[in-house]
């Protein structure tokens, strides 16, 4: 490994999901399938939305820019665990890890900001829907998107570069099916008690900051909701939240459980199965979320179909 990461290791192996071999390739069929899915769900959803006119409105503009953070944080991950359930042992370069790392950051984070983002969209909507296209003028719509990208390079940024200061002198092998923080500093032969700071606090921010801004949002919206009085438009505005929330529940509550427990308590093995639902789970049930539940994608997409067939 170069001088400048003091560094002893220059390439790790990555331990998987199982150790079982009877089960590594019913879950290679398994993952596949489920990466196959997300990437056709979220590829299409971005599609649907850039080519209906009448999706080009901020939550669908908002929706589209989940679908691209789902569809990279996915990529990031499923290929190389998906190499691993193919492959006696699975080796991974100290750059490619340190890269693996910074990428996975960059778009966890990102979808923390981007569902806060859509939690105050559905909220303006619904509590003031006369200043609607006011406030969410297409510019504020890109400051909001470009605020949450900013947001997750800087951070992750952070994290990686906090890494480079770890030395790994013991052992090459990371109890995990990717580079994950936590893992990796189970690894370290030196002091990580900055680390540990850092990644608490910034993931207590990056989870509370985004959460909070969520639950108010909707603890405004259900007031709101509150004071319709037809039971059809009650109906609406609950359906119209109800998939964001589904997601924001799987997302937030699995990201939460492994990175808000102190490193004693935490368990690597119940950490993997956390880590499967908000990097491969969640990527690959927002598209189905969002558009199984959503009439105007559902029209639009009977719209293109039925364009496709006639043409």
């Amino acid at each position: 490994m170069v001088a400048g990461n003091h560094s002893t290791v220059t390439e790790f192996i990555l331990a998987g999901l199982t150790q079982q071999p009877e089960l590594q390739l019913p879950l290679f069929f398994l993952f596949l399938g489920i990466y196959v899915v997300t990437v056709v769900g979220n590829l299409g959803m971005i599609m649907l939305i850039g080519l209906s006119a009448h999706l080009h409105t901020p939550m669908y503009y908002f929706l589209s820019s989940l679908s691209f953070i789902d569809l990279c944080h996915s990529t990031v991950i499923t290929p190389k665990m998906l190499e691993n359930f193919v492959t006696e042992m699975n080796v991974i370069s100290y750059p490619e890890c340190m890269t693996q790392l910074y990428f996975f950051l960059v778009f966890a984070i990102a979808e923390c900001y981007m569902l806060a983002v859509m939690a105050y969209d559905r909220y303006v909507a619904i509590c003031s829907p006369l200043l609607y296209n006011v406030i969410m003028a297409h510019q504020a719509c890109f400051s909001l998107i470009s605020g949450v990208y900013i947001i997750a390079l800087v951070c992750a940024f952070v994290h990686t570069g906090c890494m480079f200061r770890v030395h790994f002198c013991k052992f090459d092998v990371i109890n995990h099916y990717f580079c994950d923080l936590l893992s990796l500093l189970k690894l370290s032969c030196s002091n990580t008690h900055v680390n540990e700071l850092v990644i608490l606090i910034f993931s207590t921010v990056n989870i509370l900051a985004p959460s909070l801004t969520i639950l108010a949002s909707y603890v405004f919206i259900l007031s709101s909701i509150l004071h319709i009085r037809s039971t059809e438009g009650r109906s609406k505005a609950f359906s119209t939240c109800s998939s964001h929330i589904s997601a924001v529940a799987v997302f937030f509550g699995s990201a939460a459980f492994m990175y808000l427990q102190p490193s004693s308590v935490s368990s690597m093995d119940q950490g993997k199965v956390s880590s499967v639902f908000y990097t491969i789970i969640v990527p690959m049930l927002n598209p189905l979320i969002y558009s199984l539940r959503n009439k105007d994608v559902n029209a639009a997409l009977k719209k293109i179909l039925e364009r496709r067939i006639f043409l």
